[in-house]
C-alpha cells in the first residue's frame, strides 16, 4: 500500500502540474513564507504555455482526473457560491452529474456479470448512452419486461485501488496533523477520515444503497414533502441498482421552476423541514444533498414536493447525541446562550473547568450577529471563522459521528441559498422543533418508552439467571475466574499489599476502635496470603 500511495502522490502532482492549480494557488493572499514556496518547485524554473482554459475549468478538470474523492470535495464546494467566485462555482456544478462516463459496452457486460442473465432478457429497452454520470456509478435507461421505466445504475470499475491510496494519504497526513499541532487535535483528523473511509466504501455496496432508499422512501411514505423512488429488488446486486425512473426538475434549475410557477418560498420551507424530520423524527438522513441528487416533482408547483435519490450515503445520530443537538439548538433559537454553553459543557464538548460566563460571551458574540437576517445577508465565511476562533480559545473538540450532518447542513444552507434567498432559517426551523420536543414528552411517546423497557425485563430475568447459574455450577470448560489465571497474579500481588498496609494501619490505630485489633490481623493474614501464593 505504500508503494501505491507514493505512486499516487506522483500522479496527484501531475495532474496539480498539467492544469496548472499551482498557478491558482499562488494567487491567493498567502502569507509571505507559503509564497517563496513557489520558488523550490522545479517545474515552475521553466517558463511554460499559457493554458486556453478558464481556471474554473482547470479545476473542474482536474478533480475529475484525480477520480472520487476529489469530485466529491468539489461537489460540495459547488452548493456554496456565498463562498466561492462565480466563474468557478458554475464549473464545479458540472461536477454533480456530469462527470465523463466510462465505456458503455464495459458498463453493459458488468450488468449481465451481476445479474446472471443478457440485458434483452431482463429489459425490453436499455439505452447504451447513459443518462447521467457521476464520480461513483452512472445511470442508464431502461423498461423492464413488465413495463416499468427504470434507471439501471452501474459501479465505475477499479475505483478502489484508487479510493484506497487517497485514504492512505489523508490518513498520513490526518496523523501527521495530530501530532503536530495541539489544533489540529481538537478537530479529531484521525477519526474523521476513518468515518469517511467506511462511508465511501459504503457507497461502493449498492445493495446497501438500495436499503437506505427502501428505508428512506417508507418513512416519508404518503408524505407531501419527500418522494423516494422504488427499488426493484430482483434486480439490485452489488454493484447494479435498478429502481424506478423518475421525472423532475433538478432543484437549481430556477428558470424552470419559475416558468411552472413553483412557489419557491415553500420550496425552501420544505427543505428545512424534510432535513429536520430526518435528524430528529427518524434519525436516518440523506447525507449527500448535493442538486445532484435533488429534483422537484411537476405534479404540484404550488406545493411542491422533493424527490430524492442516490441515498449510497445516509447518517443517523445517537439518541444522545440527538438529544443534546435538539437542547442546543432550542436554546440557540431562543438565544439562551447560557443554556448553550452549559449544554456543551455538560456534553464534554468543551472541558469541564471552562468559565461558564466567558464561554457564554464567546457564543453570544458569534451568533447574535446572524439571527433576524434572511440567508442572503448572513455571511457564513465570517460565522465559520469565528466559530474557529472560539473552538480553539476554548479547546472545543470536533464530534466526528456529527461531520456527516455538518456536510449535510453546509449543503441544505447553500441549496435554501439558490432557492429563496429571503428565507428565514431561524422562524422556518423553531416551530418544529419544539412540537417534536413536545412530543418527545407526551403521554403516548413516554408510554411507548416504558413498554419497551418492560419489553427487556424478560431477557434480563434469562441473563441473570443464567450467570448465577454459571456462578454456583461451573462448568469445565468454562474459562477459569480472574483469580485462578496465571497472567493476573499482578493484579491479586496489588491487591495483597493493598491489605498488608490496610492491615498494619488499622493495627496502628486498632486501640482507638471499639473492634480491637483483630480485623488488622485478618487483613494482614489476607495480604500475605495474596502476595505469597502460586
Amino acid at each position: 500500500m505504500k508503494l501505491l500511495a507514493v505512486r499516487r502522490l506522483f500522479r496527484i502532482q501531475r495532474v496539480v502540474i498539467r492544469y496548472r492549480l499551482d498557478d491558482l494557488l499562488f494567487a491567493l493572499p498567502l502569507p509571505w513564507f507559503l509564497l517563496a514556496v513557489r520558488y523550490v518547485l522545479p517545474w515552475r524554473w521553466f517558463p511554460r504555455k499559457p493554458l486556453e482554459l478558464s481556471r474554473g475549468a482547470r479545476l473542474r478538470l482536474a478533480l475529475q482526473d484525480l477520480g472520487p474523492i476529489f469530485i466529491k470535495f468539489g461537489q460540495i464546494l459547488s452548493t456554496r457560491r456565498d463562498l466561492l467566485p462565480e466563474d468557478i462555482a458554475d464549473e464545479l456544478m458540472l461536477l454533480q452529474d456530469r462527470v465523463p462516463p466510462f465505456d458503455s459496452q464495459h458498463s453493459m457486460k458488468l450488468i449481465e456479470e451481476q445479474l446472471g442473465k443478457k440485458i434483452s432478457e431482463v429489459f425490453s429497452r436499455f439505452d447504451v448512452e447513459p443518462l447521467a454520470s457521476a464520480s461513483v456509478a452512472q445511470v442508464h435507461a431502461a423498461q423492464l419486461k413488465t413495463g416499468e421505466e427504470v434507471v439501471v445504475k452501474v459501479i465505475r470499475p477499479g475505483l478502489k485501488p484508487i479510493i484506497g491510496q487517497d485514504l492512505a494519504w489523508l490518513f498520513i497526513l490526518a496523523r501527521a496533523a495530530e501530532r503536530f499541532s495541539a489544533d489540529a487535535r481538537l478537530l479529531h483528523p484521525v477519526d474523521v477520515v476513518a468515518d469517511y473511509e467506511k462511508t465511501i466504501y459504503d457507497e461502493l455496496d449498492l445493495l446497501r444503497e438500495a436499503a437506505n432508499a427502501s428505508q428512506l422512501k417508507r418513512n416519508f411514505e404518503g408524505s407531501p414533502l419527500l418522494y423516494v423512488p422504488q427499488v426493484y429488488w430482483d434486480w439490485c446486486r452489488p454493484k447494479v441498482l435498478v429502481m424506478e425512473r423518475i421525472y423532475g426538475v433538478q432543484v437549481t434549475d430556477l428558470a424552470t421552476l419559475a416558468d411552472q410557477r413553483t412557489d419557491m418560498k415553500m420550496l425552501a420551507e420544505r427543505g428545512v423541514e424534510i432535513f429536520f424530520t430526518q435528524v430528529f423524527r427518524d434519525s436516518f438522513f440523506h447525507a449527500d444533498m448535493h442538486p445532484g441528487n435533488i429534483f422537484v416533482s411537476t405534479v404540484n408547483p404550488w406545493s411542491p414536493q422533493y424527490i430524492a435519490i442516490d441515498c449510497g450515503i445516509v447518517g443517523s445520530l445517537t439518541p444522545e447525541d440527538q438529544d443534546y443537538l435538539a437542547r442546543n439548538l432550542f436554546a440557540f433559537f431562543k438565544r439562551d446562550y447560557r443554556r448553550v454553553a452549559q449544554l456543551h459543557i455538560d456534553s464534554g464538548w468543551v472541558p469541564a473547568e471552562t468559565k461558564l460566563n466567558e464561554f457564554e460571551a464567546a457564543i453570544r458574540t458569534v451568533c447574535e450577529p446572524i439571527f433576524e437576517k434572511p440567508l442572503k445577508d448572513i455571511s457564513f465565511g465570517q460565522v465559520l471563522m469565528r466559530l474557529f476562533q472560539t473552538a480553539r480559545r476554548f479547546n472545543m473538540e470536533v464530534q466526528p459521528q456529527l461531520v456527516l450532518l455538518q456536510k449535510t447542513l453546509l449543503n441544505i444552507e447553500g441549496l435554501g441559498r439558490q432557492l429563496y434567498p429571503d428565507l428565514d432559517l431561524w422562524n422556518t426551523a423553531q416551530p418544529f422543533l419544539e412540537r417534536w420536543m413536545r412530543e418527545r414528552v407526551s403521554p403516548k411517546t413516554l408510554l411507548g418508552n416504558l413498554h419497551s423497557q418492560m419489553e427487556q425485563l424478560p431477557h434480563l430475568a434469562s441473563m441473570t439467571r443464567d450467570l448465577l447459574e454459571r456462578m454456583s455450577q461451573p462448568h469445565a470448560k468454562d474459562p477459569a475466574p480472574p483469580w485462578h489465571r496465571r497472567k493476573d497474579d499482578w493484579f491479586l500481588r496489588l491487591l495483597g499489599t493493598a491489605h498488608l498496609v490496610g492491615g498494619v494501619m488499622l493495627a496502628i490505630g486498632g486501640p482507638l476502635t471499639p473492634l480491637g485489633h483483630w480485623p488488622a490481623g485478618i487483613m494482614v493474614a489476607v495480604g500475605v496470603y495474596l502476595i505469597v501464593r502460586r
